[in-house]
């Protein structure tokens, strides 16, 4: 008989949205793609592992993760814990015969060839509540800590040389002048530390946004990796977007504790604090979460709004002053040990002020390409507004594109952003709808779009 106190346990856990036990329904393992079998296979993947050793897990960990596994389902089969854990049907079957001869799980039924449905002993569910208790997570089995810094190295965006074309397919419709294309090309090759600063509304974050795609590729990730002792959650969905295995070969068998994702784009803005750039438990599970720089490894971390952080610049620069130039860092684990990490990723500061505002010289050195995402002149600006009133399908001739610039920019001295023309068109285009107009652009419907956006007082 459970105690109120292990029965509410499971209570709260069965209500959890983050658990592994939803990611298994989501989540399939990766498949070769063997329609695809003229291509040539990736160079590089995360093989199954066929023992314990070379999948570099302790029983103990097993036996903890299945224990509590098995403590949320009440029973499950030797294969639904192996799809759990994700490791092989042989290592987990062998891991619950051994838990069996030591009465910590039982048999309840057949569940097919060599498998069989296991349920918790008294004495497992004893062990399983008190190691609930110290965390809650029974997901994938972490990979090791130097698998996972190999990867990073085979996967690092150093090796990657990304074209013009590539770079200008990335950056998509985005207004960008050659200058400009070849600094963020010259900064992508080197895959140095960059700051894209300029007035708002001129697509610094667009841009940063889309860098990685330039790269191309995906990558693979462990769900989980071990660090000092303790399980940390690497793979993040709201980070991480999952993408479809590239072909790898005919005889090709995934470790399925690695998931195929696109190439990481992070971004954090005011939001980020100091805790969040060291391991993170979460009170309410015992979990470990990796930082943020961990977690854009291989891709891009997208500081954005620098400088309206709650840590003051200078802390977060100081944080990051032996990164920045080792492609290393050193994490806190809450044992109190210091492990290096790799730091491998374009970091982006994206700012609307002045970099020598923000950093003195010594913290400018270390971040080399320094970008101005500047204002549009008319010309460009009139350009891009014609572009994008054809592509919406409205009906918008130079003279009202003329008429806007004169009035509602010349005449009261207003700069022009590239995020306007966007954001006027779609006034407009909402304002016909309501009015049940044509497509047809009208003065009368640029004012109304005017008084809208633009600061009140400031038009005529």
């Amino acid at each position: 008989m459970l105690s109120e106190d292990l029965s509410s346990l499971i209570a709260e856990l069965r209500q959890s949205t983050g658990m592994d036990t939803q990611e298994t329904q989501t989540c399939p393992l990766p498949q070769a793609q063997t329609e695809h079998s003229s291509t040539p296979p990736m160079a590089w993947f995360p093989r199954e592992p066929r023992d314990l050793k070379s999948a570099g897990v302790t029983e103990p960990t097993i036996e903890a993760l299945a224990l509590k596994f098995l403590l949320n389902a009440g029973v499950a089969s030797a294969r639904k814990v192996s799809e759990q854990v994700r490791l092989p049907f042989a290592i987990v079957n062998d891991q619950l015969r051994r838990m069996k001869s030591e009465q910590l799980v039982a048999y309840r039924r057949s569940a097919g060839v060599n498998d069989y449905e296991h349920e918790l002993t008294p004495e497992g569910y004893e062990r399983a509540g008190l190691l609930m208790k110290r965390s809650s997570y029974f997901g994938a089995a972490p990979v090791p800590l130097q698998e996972y810094r190999d990867s990073v190295t085979k996967q690092s965006l150093l090796r990657e040389r990304p074209t013009e074309a590539s770079l200008r397919k990335a950056l998509g419709d985005l207004q960008l002048g050659s200058e400009v294309i070849s600094q963020l090309g010259q900064a992508l090759m080197s895959v140095a530390a960059v700051f894209l600063y300029g007035n708002p509304g001129n697509g610094k974050t667009s841009m940063a946004e889309r860098l990685t795609q330039a790269f191309g590729k995906t990558i693979w990730l462990p769900r989980a990796i071990s660090i000092g002792g303790e399980i940390v959650r690497l793979f993040d969905p709201t980070m991480h977007e999952t993408a479809t295995p590239p072909y790898l070969g005919e005889d090709a068998k995934v470790d399925a504790r690695w998931v195929c994702i696109e190439r990481p784009t992070v971004v954090v803005g005011g939001e980020l604090t100091m805790e969040s750039l060291e391991l993170c438990v979460d009170n309410s599970t015992g979990v470990l979460e990796a930082p943020v720089q961990l977690k854009s490894n291989c891709g891009t971390l997208v500081v954005d709004d620098f400088g309206r952080q709650r840590m003051s610049t200078t802390e977060l620069l100081n944080r990051w002053i032996v990164p920045l130039e080792k492609q290393y860092d050193f994490l806190n684990t809450p044992s109190g040990k210091k492990i290096k990490m790799p730091f491998e990723q374009l970091l982006v500061f994206a700012t609307n002020l002045a970099p020598e505002e923000l950093v003195d010289e010594a913290f400018l050195r270390r971040i080399p390409y320094k970008i101005e995402a500047r204002d549009p002149d008319e010309s460009e600006f009139v350009n891009l507004f014609g572009k994008l009133a054809t592509k919406m399908g409205m009906e918008c001739d130079e003279s009202q594109i003329q008429y806007l610039v004169e009035k509602h920019y010349k005449a009261v001295g207003r700069t022009f952003r590239f995020c306007q023309p966007r954001d006027l068109l779609n006034l407009m285009r909402n304002y016909q709808r309501f009015h049940q107009l044509s497509s047809t652009v009208t003065p009368e419907i640029i004012d109304a779009a005017a008084r809208n956006y633009f600061a009140v007082g400031s038009v005529s």
